[in-house]
């Protein structure tokens, strides 16, 4: 048993328009001022050299992320081992810990980070400041350093 169904089918040459809505006002709002006019044109604040976004702060920290901990194929800033930089007049001071007090870089790895501050253009002088409060751990890596070892 086949059960048949026929789709009727009529040919016009034309289709009248719907109707347009009609909406009177007494009083036709006045049209509010367009909140991003300018925006697009707008220049971008100049921010001050030591500060983040400041052209000496992120030589600083490209500085940084040129120096690679002997044991873990990651730079020290992706890694976390770098809690603070502070710039004032050209003198930076790096506030850093390591993975370890054991670690064997212990002696030379702040010397090593002043030494590359201290060669960034506009740098006067630098310090690096070792701690160990708050204590380093995985959790402190970029996103970039943990995917680089497998952690994501």
């Amino acid at each position: 048993m086949t059960d048949e169904r026929k789709i009727m089918v009529e040919q016009v040459d034309a289709v009248d328009a719907p109707p347009r809505a009609r909406v009177e006002a007494a009083d036709p709002a006045p049209r509010q001022r367009d909140y991003l006019d300018g925006f697009l044109t707008q220049k971008p604040a100049d921010q001050p050299a030591g500060e983040p976004g400041g052209d000496l702060y992120e030589a600083v920290i490209d500085a940084l992320k040129d120096i690679y901990d002997p044991e873990i194929p990651v730079n020290i800033y992706d890694l976390g081992l770098i809690y603070g930089v502070d710039i004032h007049e050209g003198h930076v001071a790096v506030t850093m810990t390591l993975t370890t007090p054991h670690c064997p870089v212990a002696e030379s790895m702040p010397g090593e980070v002043e030494l590359r501050v201290g060669a960034v253009p506009g740098v006067g002088d630098a310090d690096v400041n070792l701690v160990w409060d708050p204590p380093w751990d995985p959790q402190k890596m970029s996103d970039e350093a943990k995917l680089e070892l497998g952690m994501l």
